[in-house]
Parts: C-alpha cells; structure tokens; sequence
C-alpha cells in the first residue's frame, strides 16, 4: 500500500466523518447516527495515521516503508493523544 493510498483512504474517512457528525447534529428521531459507526470511523483513521507515520518513520531511517503493518485497533486506540 503506497502512502497516496493511505491518504487517499484518510480523507475518504475524515469526510465520512463529517457526514456522520453533520448528521447527528441535524438527525430527527427517526433519523439517528449509530456512534458505533462514528466510533468506527474514528479508529480506522487512527490506524491509517499511525501506518502512515510508520511508513514514514521507516523510510527516514532507510528502512522498506513497505515493511510497516497495520496495527490493532486495540493498540492504537491505547496511545496517548
């Protein structure tokens, strides 16, 4: 994965993002966002952030960026903001 497809599927999430916050601010009782779709959204971006930083870092230092992995959500969700 190039990180033009990382980005790419960031900014895909962000605006994902904000069509379901947008949403929730304008829902009406039959019209209701499920946090659990924006508490998705939310960590799938933590993960394509923090590959992409991965990436990055592993090309800095002359590393394969191609050997960095896509961590858990568990993990990333577990790092300090």
């Amino acid at each position: 994965m190039s990180d033009e497809t990382i980005l790419d599927r960031i900014t895909a999430l962000v605006e994902r993002e904000r069509q379901l916050r947008g949403h929730r601010a304008h829902r009406s009782v039959d019209d209701q966002t499920d946090p659990d779709d924006v508490h998705a959204v939310e960590v799938e971006l933590d993960q394509c952030w923090d590959l992409l930083r991965q990436r990055r870092a592993k090309r800095e230092y002359g590393a394969n960026p191609e050997d960095a992995t896509s961590r858990s959500a568990s993990v990333v969700e577990s790092y300090w903001q």
